[in-house]
């Protein structure tokens, strides 16, 4: 029988229900910008806890682009956003790329709302079914009004 306590939060379910890709041996990133404190790679990494995360050197859109040595399929997309400081509005794309394939196709496209105190944090679990995965592609645009924020990623996985 399969159980899952109701008051539990998704992240730790799918941490543990779920085999993660190993990224750093999987694929290259390509990014638009980082931070030095807050580097790329650990949103990726399957080392990582939920510390630091990425985050962008500069406020406006920003892209964070996974190009794999050899497609793959993929099931499972999890991310955490996670906002303390400011309210404001984010929008973030997916895109996928198919092997031989000349163009990015949507996934998907979601708004979130943070409202720091008490709504600063953002929990994504997709199931999809991307087949022949050549690239996945991240679009942030962490305030839609036009603000400066910089975008931010506490964590992205992938299965």
């Amino acid at each position: 029988m399969r159980k899952i306590m109701i008051n539990q939060t998704a992240e730790n379910i799918l941490s543990s229900e779920l085999n993660f890709l190993d990224l750093e041996q999987l694929a290259q990133v390509e990014f638009t910008s980082e931070c030095l404190e807050h580097p790329v790679e650990s949103a990726l990494l399957l080392t990582e806890d939920l510390g630091l995360g990425w985050q962008a050197a500069s406020g406006g859109e920003q892209t964070i682009r996974l190009v794999f040595d050899q497609p793959c399929t993929i099931e499972h997309i999890f991310l955490v956003f996670d906002e303390q400081q400011q309210s404001r509005t984010q929008e973030f794309v997916l895109f996928w790329l198919m092997d031989n394939a000349s163009s990015y196709q949507e996934v998907l496209r979601q708004q979130y709302h943070f409202s720091p105190p008490d709504t600063t944090r953002e929990v994504e679990h997709y199931e999809v079914r991307l087949n022949q995965l050549k690239a996945l592609e991240l679009r942030i645009i962490p305030d839609i009004s036009g603000g400066d924020a910089c975008a931010t990623l506490k964590r992205l996985r992938l299965a």
